[in-house]
This record gives structure tokens, sequence and C-alpha cells, in this order.
């Protein structure tokens, strides 16, 4: 079980500590090579792997807070696939205009060092830190002779298809190729809503739909349309297959943006519940219909069609 620590003045005695800083937005395929050196190293020496993220991110405050940054996760959903993947320990770092102002000298003695009293510390040949960014790998080099850690770089092809595969991974949700985005992440994409009032327009058409309420802002959610998924209730055991609209309704005149999912074989008062949607595969784009009736048809296709892919 990983064990997560929030606040740096209460961080216990690590053993051997292994440490790899970075956010690992989406903790996919390309991560897990560095999660993997991380452990091989561990293991070589009977030490405990430690990886260090912030939250807010980094981008977020350094930006003044003007660029909002979208992320394939949440810090518990983060924490959770880190856990998935055996890591010891995650440490989160909350990140302020002081920790940004620290310059690069500092945060390798002060932050690094004296906080961790690491080992060995795994880092990309192109990290930056510290005030400015100024700190580096080549400073990182210098001091750990001064400090007695070992330094190992994480190979260029493993940064770059980090990159690449983080880039892809947005660019396909964007797009609505989940097929693309699920590859990549190395599992299905998910997100989490509460379920609020909607105006029960599905219920009449014999399509009940849990409306859908984000709770965090800076979650990456799919684009606009119709998809095949699976989802986890609150307080349900089973996996529930569905299918889901995610836009503006413009058959019924809808203009704010609207998340829905109906469940096949499942209709309980789950108001106030919260649900986990796991987006398996993209049906089609939003589009108007000439009315009602013609909408209830194509959602009798999609239904088939939901459960076509599901089954597949």
């Amino acid at each position: 079980m990983v064990h997560v620590h929030r606040d740096l003045q209460r961080l216990p005695s690590f053993t051997n500590a292994v440490i790899t800083i970075g956010t690992f937005d989406g903790v996919h395929t390309g991560h897990q090579q560095i999660i993997n050196q991380l452990q091989e190293e561990a293991k070589a020496i009977g030490g405990e792997t430690i990886i260090i993220t912030f939250h807010p991110h980094p981008r977020s405050v350094v930006a003044g807070g003007a660029k909002q940054v979208k992320l394939l996760n949440t810090l518990d959903e983060k924490i959770e696939l880190l856990h998935s993947k055996g890591i010891d320990h995650v440490v989160v770092v909350p990140f302020d205009e002081a920790f940004a102002s620290q310059t690069a000298e500092d945060y390798v003695k002060n932050f690094l060092v004296n906080t961790f009293h690491p080992h060995t510390v795994i880092i990309g040949y192109d990290h930056k830190f510290g005030k400015g960014r100024a700190g580096d790998y080549h400073l990182l080099e210098r001091m750990c002779v001064d400090y007695n850690f070992k330094l190992k770089e994480i190979p260029e092809h493993v940064l770059n298809n980090i990159t690449v595969s983080s880039t892809r991974i947005r660019e396909a949700i964007a797009a609505c190729d989940i097929d693309t985005a699920n590859r990549y992440l190395g599992y299905t994409f998910f997100f989490e809503g509460k379920v609020v009032h909607g105006n029960k327009l599905g219920r009449t058409l014999g399509y009940p739909t849990a409306n859908l309420q984000p709770q965090e802002e800076d979650k990456l959610l799919p684009a606009d349309g119709i998809y095949a998924v699976e989802a986890k209730v609150e307080g349900n055991a089973d996996l529930l297959k569905g299918m889901m609209s995610i836009g503006v309704r413009p058959t019924i005149g809808g203009t704010s943006r609207v998340i829905e999912v109906n469940f096949f074989d499942f209709n309980a008062d789950i108001y106030g519940r919260h649900v986990r949607v796991y987006v398996k595969h993209f049906l089609r784009n939003e589009v108007k219909f000439e009315g009602l009736e013609q909408l209830t048809q194509q959602l009798h296709k999609d239904k088939d069609e939901s459960l076509r892919k599901l089954q597949g």
C-alpha cells in the first residue's frame, strides 16, 4: 500500500530513499519506464521508492494562475494509480510562490537533502528547478558529491516517450479518439461526478439519465459526443454498462454543457452519489435532430451499438 505524505515536517525516516520528482499526470505507459527504473534501483539496495509530486500544478502558480492546466488525473486519482504500480511513498508538496522562489541551491540543500536524505535521485536531463528554473541536472551533478547522494539520469528517449504520450493522450481525448487515449494510458480513461437533478427528459423518452457534475475544475473531460461507458456508482459494487452524452443537447434548444449517463439494467435513486465513469468507446458526434421521436430512434441505435462495443 502506498503511503501518502502531505506534511513535509512529519515525514518518516526513509530507508535508502530512491527518489524521483515529477507531475506523473496520467501515470501512463511512458511513466511506467521511470517507475520500473525506480523500483529496480530500490530493490538493488534494499531501499524505498518515493515519488515527489506537486499540488497544485506548478504551471498554474508560476504562470500567476492565469493558465488553467487541464490534467488527465486529479491528485487522488494519481495517488490511486501510483498505488496500483507498487510505489512505496508519494509525497505531495504544496506548490506556492514561496516554494517557487527558493534558489536552486536551496532547493537541493533544504528541500531534497535535508528533507528526504536521499540515497539516489533519479531525474531527467531536462529537469529544471528553483527560482527562474535555474537549477538543472548539471547542478545536481556538482552538488551530489558534497551531499553524498547518487544521481542517475532518466534516458532522453524515455522522457521523449512520456512527453509524446501525454500530448497524444490529451489530443486524442479532445478529438474523441478514446481508443488511442486508452492505449497510451494503459488503462481506461475515467472521471468522476456527483449526480445532480436535470430536466428529467430522458425519463420521458425511456432513457433515464444521471446528470453528472464533475467536482474538480482542472480535470480534463471528454469532448462533446456520445460514448459507450462502464460506471461504478457509489454504494454499488457492480460495474454497470451504459452510454454517455456530453454536450449542449441541441435538439431541445440547450445552451449549457451537460454530462448525462444512461445505465443499462439499473434504475435506482442515486441523487447526491458519486459516479466513476470509464470511457470505453466513442460512438458519434452530438447532432441536432428534427424532434424527440427522431432522437429516441437514435438512442435505440446508440444503445445497441454500445452493447455491441462493450461486449466486444
